[in-house]
């Protein structure tokens, strides 16, 4: 996965022998709400239906006047798919999108939505609350279409990406019908061909003028993956209407994260409020952190070490709490910081700690987390293996802390001993 983007469908990632599913945890990425992607395609000139966004439900009588239109859809904008057929924890109101023909109806639905909290196959139990409702007119598709543009190693840069089977989940259409998807390699310094553009649209089943209006679409979201730094722009449906128009209905967009410095306003429409705040807590201090649903709490350095103390941990009988690496230059400050969030988490009932001492000597390791130890006032068992540089002056510092530290001899000793510590 790219360090930021916008979640639409379930992601099952593995971890070593461990698999999970996004569902039941957010990563610390930048995920853009639906209008906001909206409102970045409609400033490169892609077409999307007329919207408004709204955050109290007396805006919206003002919205739909706006928005002229026969029909409406009011759509609760969150951070999980499956609104539609999601439910609301206070009032058991069914679905976060409607449609409607009315300003009254749509205040009226507005209301059932704002500030409360929307349960789908995508979020935990306790819901996502909706702060934001969007009002959009209402189109209906003739046919749907898919469209995107993604970087490809294989291909060494982007490529546009189409199939007429759109509206459904493309990953089964690439595995059922192959033939059915199609590739327009691009040549990143050049750009996309016109002649390419107009193989896609017609593949897609456009013809006459239409196929010149799909062209012109296409360059648009061309356009605007380039100058947004994006690594995936995936417009699915891209949308044929029964009054001939081309829309793209809704898009998931993936950004480079290192572009960051050049995208600030991409980046500041990031929903703090959606992220699990442990998550956002550590990005601060550099700490790269998942939460699961276990109770060991693991704090290592190195991700590639951290996958495989929780595989470890899995074999031993235990279940980790979280993925959280302090990274290769760990330091007293980091160390404290993981250990707070680790001790905030109530099914946290034992840490492992297993670092390695490359680049920062084991002893001074040791000394911070006795440091952190005694600021956090730490209540539950520690495990620590250490191996590297000064490894047996740390052991020492932490076996005369005085502090109720447990020592390992090695990762399998370490997840033993964690596991045992719960009984």
């Amino acid at each position: 996965m790219s360090h930021f983007i916008r979640t639409r469908i379930p992601i099952t990632q593995t971890i070593g022998f461990l698999k999970f599913n996004s569902a039941n945890y957010q990563v610390r990425h930048l995920n853009l709400h639906e209008y906001q992607s909206k409102g970045l395609m409609d400033k490169y000139g892609v077409n999307t239906q007329k919207w408004r966004v709204i955050s109290q439900s007396q805006e919206a009588i003002k919205a739909v006047k706006e928005l002229n239109a026969k029909e409406l859809v009011v759509k609760a904008q969150v951070h999980a798919g499956g609104r539609g057929k999601g439910t609301f924890i206070e009032t058991g109101f069914k679905g976060g999108v409607h449609l409607c023909k009315t300003g009254e109806e749509a205040e009226r639905l507005s209301k059932e939505m704002l500030n409360k909290h929307l349960v789908t196959k995508q979020t935990t139990k306790e819901g996502t609350k909706v702060n934001h409702v969007m009002i959009a007119e209402s189109v209906d598709p003739k046919r749907e279409l898919y469209f995107a543009i993604v970087m490809d190693r294989k291909y060494g840069g982007p490529v546009m990406i189409a199939s007429p089977k759109g509206g459904v989940d493309i990953e089964q259409v690439a595995e059922e019908t192959p033939d059915l998807i199609f590739k327009e390699p691009i040549d990143i310094f050049k750009g996309i061909k016109p002649e390419q553009t107009k193989r896609l649209a017609e593949k897609l089943g456009f013809t006459g003028a239409k196929v010149k209006e799909a062209q012109d679409q296409m360059a648009s979201l061309y356009d605007l993956f380039v100058k947004s730094d994006a690594t995936q722009v995936e417009i699915n449906p891209f949308a044929e209407t029964t009054d001939n128009k081309i829309y793209a209905m809704d898009a998931k967009i993936n950004f480079d994260d290192n572009a960051y410095f050049r995208q600030k306003e991409i980046f500041a429409m990031r929903d703090f409020g959606e992220e699990d705040p442990r998550e956002v807590e550590a990005s601060k201090f550099g700490l790269n952190y998942i939460g699961l649903d276990g109770n060991i709490g693991c704090m290592v350095n190195g991700a590639g070490l951290a996958m495989a103390t929780m595989d470890i941990i899995k074999l031993k009988g235990g279940i980790p709490a979280n993925f959280l690496d302090v990274g290769g230059g760990a330091n007293e400050t980091a160390v404290t910081e993981a250990f707070k969030i680790l001790t905030k988490d109530p099914r946290v009932k034992c840490i492992l700690v297993n670092i390695f001492g490359g680049i920062m000597k084991c002893d001074i390791i040791a000394s911070g987390i006795v440091a952190a130890c005694k600021q956090v006032g730490l209540k539950i068992p520690l495990v620590v293996r250490l191996e590297g540089t000064n490894v047996q002056l740390g052991k020492k510092i932490l076996q005369d802390s005085g502090l109720n530290i447990v020592t390992a001899n090695d990762l399998d000793d370490a997840a033993e001993k964690s596991v045992k510590s719960l009984k």
